[in-house]
């Protein structure tokens, strides 16, 4: 039988270098997990590179055993999380845990207790995960669709590290849902009649963003997103320095055509955000820009062709929610991105999500353009 053991805290460079080894190691096997870019890793555990530590605080550990690292998590917390309404989701009291990586199961069982027992050395009566790190970035443990590869930004887990959370005393708190569909295919009749109803309408604008204005055109969606979702489980406002780190990691792979405001009476009212799956282009890389990925990676970017695209972000303004407009907007929206991801970047697939379970109304869209759930996310929660 395996000793137990030592967790301890995250000291100085080599150790983070360990850190972000872990991960590689253990997931070497699995054809369907797609090594991240270490460099972008050890930006997210920064808090001088990271703008989401500007309103959080957080711990990195690392488990070795007999001088072998053999597991890793985070503990962390979020202000702006304590400050939400707890029947939101989160509210005070409530910490996070997440990176986790272990080597087997009495080592996830050590480093999540020691994520414990910093949030509750904290003053966290709760503890939720895993999320990493911000709930904006990969919240959830994948627990259905292990057998495909994840798109850009979204995580990928092996199976068994359900059973090991859940064996900790952790219960689902919430599920994510992603959908996928054959963007090739035109959607149903009745969808396109409403597509083809908003054009008429002089009410309505779909455009473009342009990406020479990157601030205006991200102050514009920000303001939309934090209303949007301001009544959502589990929403935090997204704040302006991470804004601004996020701008500088996507701005590459923002593309006009792929990002679209919608505009009623000449007011921004909606949008959709569409990415090329950068996972395409990086999974080869195996985590490395250097010495040749990065030239790789710049004429991938040029003129990316993809197989998926991924929409990670869409909303519209909470008075137009419950109304047929919020709909034919969004339906606006898809159908014209869904154009150009075909014909300009040669996608035969998208992936929209996460999606809470709980939101019906885009649960709706999405069976109403002929996707289907493709992969599912369990954030857990346990009290402390």
């Amino acid at each position: 039988m395996a000793s137990q053991p030592v967790v301890r805290p995250v000291s100085g460079k080599r150790d983070i270098k360990s850190f972000i080894d872990l991960a590689f190691r253990l997931n070497a096997g699995d054809p369907n997990w797609v090594p991240p870019l270490k460099s972008e890793v050890a930006g997210t555990i920064d808090p001088k590179k990271n703008g989401w530590f500007s309103h959080a605080e957080g711990q990195l550990f690392l488990a070795e055993r007999d001088g072998k690292t053999v597991g890793r998590i985070s503990a962390h917390i979020d202000t702006l999380a304590l400050e939400m309404p707890a029947d939101q989701g989160f509210g005070p009291g409530t910490g996070f845990w997440g990176l986790l990586e272990a080597e087997d199961e009495s080592t996830a069982h050590a480093l999540i207790a020691q994520a414990e027992s910093w949030l509750g050395a904290k003053g966290m009566t709760r503890a939720l995960g895993p999320v990493s790190l911000s709930i904006w970035e990969e919240p959830g443990l994948l627990v259905l669709g292990h057998d495909h590869a994840p798109t850009v930004m979204m995580g990928h887990h092996a199976p068994h590290y359900r059973e090991w959370i859940e064996h900790a005393g952790y219960a689902p708190a919430k599920k994510l849902l992603t959908y996928e569909l054959d963007v090739r295919k035109e959607f149903p009749p009745v969808i396109q009649r409403i597509i083809a109803s908003g054009e008429k309408n002089a009410r309505i604008r779909i455009r473009m963003v342009d990406k020479s204005k990157f601030d205006e055109e991200a102050a514009i969606i920000l303001t939309i997103l934090n209303d949007a979702w301001s009544d959502n489980w589990g929403f935090i406002p997204l704040t302006q320095p991470e804004i601004d780190d996020v701008g500088k990691k996507l701005k590459p792979i923002v593309f006009n055509d792929l990002i679209r405001i919608a505009e009623l009476d000449g007011e921004p009212v909606a949008f959709m955000i569409t990415l090329p799956d950068l996972n395409e282009a990086i999974a080869p890389l195996k985590g490395n820009l250097f010495p040749f990925g990065w030239a790789k990676l710049l004429w991938w970017l040029r003129a990316p062709k993809v197989r998926t695209m991924r929409v990670p972000l869409m909303g519209v303004v909470k008075r137009l929610q419950s109304s047929r407009m919020a709909s034919q907007l969004a339906f606006m929206m898809i159908e014209y991105i869904r154009r150009s991801a075909v014909e300009v970047y040669g996608a035969s697939r998208g992936e929209i999500g996460w999606i809470l379970d709980d939101n019906q109304g885009m649960i709706a869209i999405a069976d109403a353009i002929n996707s289907h759930v493709n992969r599912e996310y369990l954030i857990y929660q346990k009290s402390l």
